[in-house]
């Protein structure tokens, strides 16, 4: 019973949701399974690839960047937690980038390392637009930069 609530709950939501946030939510997933199947399939070095690639240029003002980068943000939390396979930050990331890529808004995809208790060494991915936090970005201050793509010199 607990599971048709939650299934009614978020129907009720698709319902209310304007025509834009649904084709933002859709586009979302569709980025989460691509960018899962890429890594499940392709080597590193061509995601790395596909990731530095630049965007196209945009005459985008302050506020329509962030207009931007927010909405693309919500649309990735919201779709990462309810696809039904693993969506994580490297997931996350990459969807995002493609997403505001997609836009012609520039966004830096940052690959990170931290020691870990457990494990020895944790990874991380987060994407940010400027200052602005669009995917991975709590918790990223702990993780040395490793790698950016693009690439940032002033790291």
């Amino acid at each position: 019973m607990k599971t048709s609530h939650g299934f009614l709950k978020l129907l009720k939501k698709w319902n209310a949701a304007t025509w834009s946030d649904r084709a933002y939510l859709c586009e979302a997933v569709v980025f989460l399974a691509i960018a899962t199947l890429a890594i499940r399939v392709l080597r590193f070095s061509f995601i790395a690839r596909t990731a530095a690639w630049g965007g196209r240029g945009t005459n985008l003002d302050s506020d329509e960047r962030c207009a931007i980068s927010s909405r693309v943000r919500w649309a990735i939390m919201a779709c990462a937690c309810r696809v039904p396979w693993r969506a994580v930050c490297f997931q996350r990331g990459l969807a995002a980038q493609w997403m505001l890529r997609r836009r012609g808004t520039p966004s830096i995809l940052y690959y990170g390392a931290a020691p870990n208790r457990e494990s020895g060494l944790a990874a991380h991915v987060w994407v940010r637009d400027g200052d602005f936090d669009v995917s991975g970005g709590e918790g990223s201050e702990r993780f040395a930069v490793l790698a950016t793509f693009p690439e940032q010199l002033d790291r």
